[in-house]
């Protein structure tokens, strides 16, 4: 790799580290390509990426970013899986690792967060976004029909009453 491609390396990454919600560490020793490219589809799906990294450009390119205490992670083999979305790398990356133990989560950031790997463990046990917004659209909508069935309660009372009044004149 020339220096060149080195810059521009640490171009890519210094993007990714400020524009993902989050940024697991793995190492993957041992993992076949077939292994790799369905995390990395599983990844996909939800909008993240999973790709190796050079220790030494990945330090540079934390170097004085809000994850920068993460850069001890980057020991050894290690690839990153990032996303937009802050829970969806953590969410897949856990449940790969369940049922394949060459992948071995080393920890990760979200901002100023650094997390070891039980911290993204339980970064991934969090709703995702989309779940986030369905629960605040649902309570939204369940007390906006509250609201108008409060404010409709008084008129059905008057209109009951008036009513009871005109079945007993007609009586």
């Amino acid at each position: 790799m020339d220096r060149n491609q080195k810059e521009a390396s640490v171009e890519e990454l210094e993007g990714i580290f400020s524009n993902a919600g989050s940024v697991v560490m793995a190492h993957y020793t041992g993992m076949t390509v077939a292994e790799m490219t369905n995390l990395r589809a599983k990844l996909r799906e939800l909008g993240g990426t999973f790709k190796v990294v050079r220790n030494r450009l990945a330090k540079i390119a934390l170097q004085g970013k809000p994850g920068e205490g993460a850069s001890d992670l980057f020991s050894g083999p290690v690839a990153i899986a990032y996303s937009e979305d802050f829970v969806a790398a953590p969410k897949v990356l856990v449940d790969y690792a369940k049922s394949n133990d060459k992948l071995v989560i080393l920890g990760g950031f979200m901002e100023e967060e650094v997390f070891d790997a039980k911290g993204i463990d339980a970064l991934s046990k969090m709703p995702s976004r989309e779940e986030l917004i369905a629960t605040i659209a649902a309570r939204l909508t369940g007390q906006a029909s509250q609201v108008a069935q409060r404010i409709m309660a008084p008129g059905q009372g008057l209109a009951g009453a008036i009513e009871v009044i005109r079945e007993k004149a007609e009586a």
